[in-house]
């Protein structure tokens, strides 16, 4: 029987939404083990005169316990 724990987390990039989830999913694989899937809960976007400037999401990090 597996445990399974969730970790929310927030991660930027300034070129897109799929690459601020890929700096969040390799972030958390270097301290969490067990990855096994994870859920955006989240879009935002920062904007400075006009432009954007960061995209942000919010995510449930779902991963196995030892």
């Amino acid at each position: 029987m597996a445990v399974a724990r969730v970790s929310e987390i927030i991660a930027s990039s300034p070129e897109g939404f799929r690459e601020a989830v890929e700096e969040g999913v390799e972030r958390a694989a270097a301290t969490l083990r067990n990855l096994t899937g994870l859920e955006v809960v989240r879009k935002t976007v920062k904007v400075e005169k006009g432009l954007i400037k960061e995209y942000r999401v919010e995510m449930k990090i779902v991963f196995l316990l030892d």
